[in-house]
């Protein structure tokens, strides 16, 4: 697997540490946990090779974000602006392109979720920055930067937001947005908003007239419509207005694990028979079986082949949410404003620290691979599912 163009660059090295902006102590980028690895023999490994050289490998949801290395500096970190960006990492994932929010539902936390006008356009500007310093990544704004990316060495970052919540009740702001550079867009985040209930709801009223306005602008632009974290009412509703497919970037399925944050069947076949994709999530403590008592990469394939089985391998994709560092102590640190808890309730379980075998970007879509390739799946079908999928689903949506 052959690496990206990284040059050393770490974010906001044009500035002074301490003078310009406070300094944290970061996790480390590489073998975080001892890089575990799924081994192969010299046929397999072989065809994992040819399958990244290949394909385009795209992540319909994961992050550059490198958390602090004392989890007590988490909120302080977050709020601070100046955070680092793991170009190095995601220099070794083997990913060609990547569904980005920049952790727009982190960042300034002390604005209710983080998700206030200002804050959104804000926290893009400071990350748009910090990215033009450097030749790792590159922003993407249509399907032929994701080609261009993966002939030049780079990783193109699909800008998103994780909810419409920013908009309040102004239309033309998608189009703002859009301008901006945000080419995904979920409709709520866990909580209502004036679009829709986000799935922390205990009633889901379903998509808000002004809700189907934005179905709309966003179809009209050629924006993907995210229902992540729609609660059931607002999903179905959402892809029964869109003219296009709706993309669900990283879920699970419900009929394994019964919590809100997993999708009910009938919502992931719905999004399929619109054309969408569905993203199989990686978070720690979301997609957990009966079978797995420790979340692994075991108990994640177990819920991408229950919703293949379900709508079809031309549905199915990859969408891991990881970043680098200790993913849940910032569970624990934003859980309150964020309603995560109630987003993981209705099954009891033991926590698990990370996800053995999908801890971070670095090593997420290549364990995935390499877990596909044993198991007997077909070139066809693993280039489907790491990418093929989505640049289908994007061929409908990116067009005016």
């Amino acid at each position: 697997m052959k690496r990206k163009i990284y040059d050393g660059y770490r974010s906001f090295h044009y500035l002074a540490a301490g003078l310009d902006y406070k300094a944290f102590p970061l996790a480390s980028q590489i073998e975080r946990l001892g890089n575990y690895s799924i081994p192969l023999n010299e046929r397999q490994q072989k065809k994992v090779e040819r399958i990244f050289e290949d394909n385009i490998m795209i992540s319909l949801r994961d992050h550059g974000f490198v958390m602090p290395l004392h989890p007590e500096h988490t909120l302080e970190y977050c709020k601070h602006g100046f955070t680092s960006f793991g170009y190095e990492g995601l220099s070794r994932s083997g990913l060609d392109a990547v569904f980005e929010n920049f952790m727009d539902g982190i960042m300034n936390i002390s604005s209710r979720m983080g998700l206030k006008w200002d804050d959104v356009i804000w926290n893009l500007g400071m990350r748009y920055c910090d990215i033009a310093q450097q030749d790792t990544v590159m922003i993407a704004s249509n399907i032929f930067d994701l080609y261009r990316a993966k002939e030049t060495g780079r990783i193109a970052i699909i800008p998103s937001l994780e909810a419409a919540t920013a908009l309040e009740n102004e239309i033309d702001r998608v189009d703002i947005l859009y301008g901006f550079g945000i080419r995904c867009m979920g409709i709520t985040y866990n909580e209502a908003n004036t679009l829709g209930s986000g799935l922390s709801e205990a009633r889901d009223g379903g998509l808000t007239n002004f809700g189907r306005r934005v179905v709309k602008r966003m179809n009209q632009l050629g924006m993907v419509i995210d229902i992540s974290h729609c609660g059931d009412q607002t999903s179905l509703d959402t892809i029964e207005a869109s003219e296009k497919p709706v993309l669900i970037t990283h879920a699970g399925a419900r009929g394994l694990w019964n919590t809100p944050r997993m999708k009910p069947d009938e919502v992931l076949m719905s999004c399929a028979e619109k054309g969408g994709v569905i993203g199989i999530l990686a978070a720690p403590n979301t997609t957990l079986t009966k079978s797995s008592s420790d979340h692994s990469i075991e108990s994640v394939m177990e819920h991408f082949e229950y919703i293949v089985n379900l709508v079809g391998i031309d549905h199915v994709g990859f969408g891991p949410d990881t970043f680098f560092g200790d993913h849940v102590a910032l569970q624990h640190a934003v859980d309150a404003q964020l309603s995560i808890g109630q987003s993981h309730s209705g099954e009891e379980f033991d926590e698990s620290s990370y996800v053995l075998g999908l801890e971070d970007p670095m090593e997420a879509m290549s364990n995935i691979v390499k877990w596909l390739v044993v198991r007997g799946y077909s070139d066809t079908d693993i280039a489907k599912v790491t990418g093929g999928n989505v640049m289908r689903a994007l061929s409908k949506i990116w067009v005016k």
